[in-house]
């Protein structure tokens, strides 16, 4: 497993070992699942303007019955 280091001011270390103790996790856990998290919603959001903004070119859409046979979803 890697480390990763992260260079804080003591007031921020306070707030961040606040907040750890506050959601019930380890200083480590909550940065971990925190930073991913954030990572991953911007990511989302990133490909959905991607996605609206092909939309709005092409002004073309299909019918959700349609999509959900393509890609076999039950």
């Amino acid at each position: 497993m890697a480390t990763i280091t992260v260079r804080v001011s003591d007031e921020e270390k306070k707030f961040l070992d606040e907040m750890a103790k506050f959601e019930g996790k380890s200083l480590s856990d909550l940065l971990k699942t925190t930073t991913l998290e954030s990572l991953e919603d911007s990511y989302d959001a990133h490909v959905g303007d991607i996605a609206y903004e092909d939309y709005l070119k092409n002004r073309k859409s299909r019918p959700l019955s349609e999509l959900l046979t393509e890609y076999e979803v039950d």
